[in-house]
């Protein structure tokens, strides 16, 4: 029997996942430092836009901007990683949930996928990586923000990029990956970009990457 028009079976269709935006962030064309300083991953330009975005968010008190430095992932790194309080109150304090920014230096960076927790050390007692996004996940409330910033670098001449695998840790510890901001270490000159690199970057790498993560909490 042949098959009639209105008995035609339909294939759905499915529309493939748009993908998650990426923005770029240029200085302005009077910002004198492009670059970040010596051992830094961010300019004080970055960190300013950081706080004009993310400390004021709709619908939230004034945040507290706690900003990490780690450069390296050993047992008890957390003793050892130096924090900075921007608070933009008038009075110096803020009383909303703070926004943790973390500087990963590139020598931390994994090349490969983190290892799965281990069955004696579980969650936020694990080393390196897994370890610190499940402290990081316990400090935020539910929808706080954890911005992870770093930048590409060679391993044996080729140019690796952790982004995957960073983001692949911090959803395992409960994290939900929201933007990827692309910070140019550039200046903009008329109708062009001229590079602006930082001294201790590998060759070639002339930009940041800032992850933006909120922290899920089930009831």
């Amino acid at each position: 029997m042949p098959i009639t028009p209105s008995r035609r079976r339909r294939t759905p269709r499915t529309r493939p996942a748009s993908p998650l935006p990426t923005t770029i962030w240029l200085p302005d064309p009077d910002q004198p430092d492009a670059a970040p300083a010596a051992g830094s991953v961010l300019p004080y330009w970055a960190i300013d836009k950081i706080r004009t975005e993310f400390i004021h968010r709709p619908g939230h008190l004034p945040a507290p901007l706690l900003k990490i430095s780690i450069r390296d992932t050993a047992p008890g790194m957390d003793a050892r990683t130096p924090c900075t309080t921007h608070a933009d109150a008038a009075d110096g304090t803020a009383s909303g949930a703070p926004v943790l920014l973390a500087e990963l230096h590139p020598d931390t960076l994994p090349a490969e996928p983190l290892p799965s927790a281990v069955t004696e050390m579980p969650g936020a007692m694990e080393n390196g990586w897994p370890g610190f996004f499940h402290r990081a996940h316990r400090l935020l409330p539910a929808d706080g923000l954890l911005l992870l910033a770093t930048r590409q670098h060679r391993e044996g001449g080729v140019l690796t990029d952790p982004l995957g695998h960073l983001i692949a840790a911090a959803r395992t510890a409960g994290f939900r990956y929201l933007q990827h901001i692309v910070i140019a270490h550039a200046h903009a000159v008329e109708d062009r970009l001229v590079p602006a690199p930082p001294i201790d970057a590998s060759p070639g790498v002339i930009h940041s990457d800032l992850i933006v993560l909120s922290a899920i909490h089930h009831a």
